[in-house]
């Protein structure tokens, strides 16, 4: 059975920055899993997200990323489409995009429309670092727009 709408958070709460994802998703959650939006957070990449990519038609991804030019905080959102040359420069670093063109290719249940939240990270590299203050202060901004993406309403306290 195919789902219809699955959030996914990425990242690694254990590298500074690159936690927002994965901490957006489960606060997102709270409100998501009545809705029937699955919601799935992964510390994976590569083809090893195919599971967390397949059976559903819309996928929406949270994640942090390092432009360079903005400031930490900056919330980015973006379709599959607007990213047309986000694929892996060798084999041996298979992306999200990668992995979900192979789907499609192979005609695996890959989702139809793809809406990324990312964050501008200023450190996801330091081993039990600090989230930045801006990057967590994004996280209540990002979870309205999972919220808004998915087309569900908050609902007052």
């Amino acid at each position: 059975m195919s789902i219809n709408t699955r959030l996914l958070g990425l990242g690694n709460d254990i590298l500074g920055d690159d936690g927002f994802g994965i901490l957006a998703a489960r606060e997102a959650g709270r409100v998501l899993s009545p809705s029937g939006v699955e919601v799935v957070t992964s510390c994976l990449s590569g083809l090893h997200l195919l599971d967390a990519l397949l059976d559903c038609s819309r996928l929406i991804v949270v994640d942090t990323i390092v432009t360079g030019r903005a400031e930490p905080g900056t919330i980015y959102v973006l379709r599959e489409e607007d990213l047309p040359g986000a694929r892996a420069a060798c084999p041996h670093g298979v992306g999200l995009f990668d992995a979900l063109a192979l789907a499609r290719k192979l005609g695996l249940d890959a989702p139809g429309e793809v809406t990324i939240i990312a964050v501008e990270a200023a450190d996801c590299l330091t081993v039990g670092g600090e989230m930045h203050a801006a990057v967590r202060s994004a996280i209540p901004k990002a979870v309205d727009l999972i919220l808004e993406t998915a087309a569900v309403q908050t609902l007052p306290a």
